[in-house]
């Protein structure tokens, strides 16, 4: 049941608004000034606040402001019988979900009520969704070398450096730019991932810069790329050291300028954006072979942050065990397996050459392919490479 909280000085206009509002099924309480309003807030979530405007003591414009620090995405509707067309406008700039002058008109009420309670529940299911994303690129472990990882990627976070992440292949070199992402000022805007090693390279430039009308034989209409596309964001370019040369030029010149032009057009294009990359490539000999400009790694390394392999940080394969196995039971909609101690000490005397991403998908195989419990046993039956 939605919860409503109103504040009003007048017995009268609170318990007519309590009848009203507990007819139509919402949970309602009452407050008969603004400083007990405020401190309802502080202990109660409401999906929804009517507050009166002039009332002693804390008027409606502060409760209003405070309610913008206390629960800053819950819907306030401003109810005033002295009000104006100004204080009506104050109450929007400062962040009202609207304003209802007195004597109330129940129809119009019950509406903005309806209308306020779908943004609270569109806020709250954003809100679940980013927990959801969030926790799918969690980054697991207490060791020291992933410790070191996670503490590099917080500190740098909340600048705009550019960082260039290394390491093996299913390392999580992703999950360290997300983190970075998710940590800094940026969170708001998009995190938009390229990966260079899967887009042939005649289609990487358009791939990230977008293309003109013409521009080629399939270009049948204009499309952005993908700096475009992570303005005011992250743009995350994975697996950087298998770009083509030509491309190379073309994002130097974008980290230099903060300036793009669309592959067929003479148009500059201002961009706003982070680049965070990464490689499971030794850079300096792709440098050392012509295969990669030196200018290009300089502005991209301005921090450097190296991915352990799962081979280095095996004290993690316990939590990333439990980790898993309540990720992919959960996408399955099953109860979550047990694993045994035995079992967890048997992962960890394999040589895992796949990193984290081949101790998921051997996590996922004994899931499905065991009983209630995994056991040493079945780790041994199954956790092998399937042949």
């Amino acid at each position: 049941m939605s919860k409503i909280l109103v504040i009003d000085d007048e017995r009268s206009i609170r318990n007519t608004l309590k009848d009203i509002l507990e007819y139509e099924k919402y949970e309602v309480d009452l407050a008969e000034d603004g400083n007990k309003g405020i401190e309802k807030v502080r202990n109660t979530e409401y999906d929804i606040v009517l507050c009166d405007i002039k009332m002693p003591g804390l008027d409606g414009i502060e409760v209003l402001e405070r309610m913008n620090v206390l629960a800053p995405d819950t819907p306030v509707v401003m109810i005033s019988g002295h009000g104006n067309i100004d204080t009506a406008v104050e109450s929007i700039k400062k962040g009202a979900f609207d304003y209802i002058e007195k004597p109330l008109d129940l129809n119009r009420l019950l509406i903005t009520i309806r209308n306020a309670m779908d943004k609270s529940n569109l806020v709250t299911e954003t809100k679940n969704l980013k927990k959801k994303v969030s926790k799918k690129y969690e980054i697991v472990g207490e060791s020291k070398a992933i410790g070191a990882v996670v503490e590099m990627a917080d500190r740098v976070a909340p600048t705009d450096a550019r960082v260039l992440i290394t390491g093996s292949n299913g390392t999580g070199k992703e999950l360290v730019a997300r983190r970075i992402h998710e940590q800094s000022n940026r969170a708001s805007g998009p995190f938009v991932e390229v990966n260079c090693a899967a887009i042939p390279s005649e289609l990487i430039e358009s791939e990230l810069f977008g293309h003109e009308k013409g521009a080629f034989t399939s270009a049948v209409k204009q499309r952005k790329g993908k700096f475009e596309q992570a303005n005011g964001g992250t743009l995350f370019l994975d697996e950087i050291g298998d770009m083509s040369l030509s491309a190379q030029a073309k994002v130097l010149r974008a980290l230099q300028e903060s300036i793009i032009s669309r592959v067929g057009g003479d148009k500059q294009i201002k961009v706003d954006v982070r680049v965070v990359a990464a490689t499971n490539k030794n850079l300096s000999n792709e440098i050392a072979d012509n295969k990669f400009r030196e200018d290009l790694y300089h502005r991209l390394s301005v921090i450097l942050i190296h991915v352990p392999s799962l081979n280095d940080r095996l004290e993690d394969i316990p939590l990333l065990a439990y980790h898993f196995i309540k990720q992919i039971c959960g996408e399955y909609g099953m109860p979550e397996k047990e694993i045994t101690d035995e079992a967890v000490a048997e992962l960890q005397k394999i040589n895992w050459t796949g990193n984290i991403r081949e101790f998921r998908n051997v996590i996922e195989r004994l899931i499905i392919l065991c009983d209630k419990k995994i056991t040493d046993d079945d780790v041994l039956r199954f956790a092998a490479p399937l042949k």
